[in-house]
Parts: C-alpha cells; sequence; structure tokens
C-alpha cells in the first residue's frame, strides 16, 4: 500500500512531545520503519511549514521531506480537482481547494490517503478516493 499523509497526521506525528497515539500516527511510523512508499506534495509541505514555529522545526521539516516522494499536480489534476469539488458541493459535502487537489492526487496516482480530517472521509462517498480506515 502506497501511503498519501495528510497535514493531519503530519502535525500530530512531528509534534515535539512526539507521543500521539493516534492509529493514523502509528501507521505512519510503521510505513516509514517498514520502507513502505509514503508520497506528499509541495502544499503539504507548505501546510507544516506555515504551521510550525522556529528554525529547528522548519530544518526537521525539510530534512524529512526530502526523503519522500513528491507528486507535482499537472494542469489536468487542477481541472478534475475543481470537478470533484463541485460534485461534493452538489452532494453537500464542503471540501477545500487544497484538500480537493490533494484527494484527485491521491485518485489519480492509486494511494491511499492516511488522514485524520473527516472532510475526506465524507468526500470520498462521491468519488474514487480512498482513505485509510482503522
Amino acid at each position: 500500500m502506497t501511503l498519501f499523509v495528510d497535514t493531519s497526521v503530519w502535525s500530530l506525528a512531528l509534534r515535539r512531545d512526539g507521543d500521539s497515539t493516534a492509529p493514523e500516527v502509528q501507521i505512519l511510523r510503521q510505513a516509514l520503519e517498514g520502507g513502505e512508499i509514503v508520497v506528499s506534495t509541495g502544499l503539504v509541505l507548505q501546510e507544516l511549514l506555515q504551521g510550525f514555529a522556529g528554525p529547528r522545526a522548519r530544518s526537521d521539516i525539510i530534512t524529512r521531506f526530502k526523503a519522500l516522494p513528491f507528486l507535482v499536480p499537472d494542469r489536468q489534476d487542477h481541472i478534475d480537482a475543481a470537478e470533484l469539488r463541485n460534485r461534493c458541493r452538489r452532494a453537500g459535502v464542503q471540501v477545500g481547494t487544497i484538500d480537493a487537489l490533494l484527494a484527485q492526487l491521491c485518485i489519480r496516482h492509486s494511494l491511499v490517503l492516511l488522514t485524520t480530517d473527516n472532510d475526506f472521509v465524507r468526500a470520498a462517498g462521491h468519488c474514487a478516493l480512498q482513505v485509510w480506515k482503522p
């Protein structure tokens, strides 16, 4: 299983106390320690860097993310993400612009999304998004 890890899980995993018992954090740790493929994108990196203060935290995040394969959205990903967001909205499910793009990247690359954000779970009912479940 190839994982795409959302900002919500990375934020928990990178906290100073580092002892989050959230199942998503445990799955992330197991995947990284077990050599499984974990991918990301610049949007997740940017969100993390905006949310953590201090040069040491910034440096640690950048170093960790250098080891991950990065997906770069293309024009069609943006088009498909807009359609995904519109489809969800018509069904009464609110999905943000960035979340729609992350979901689209997961769909296109057949990735399992590891997240604590229930918006993705609701969106998955209206598209081919695969969300990890405990």
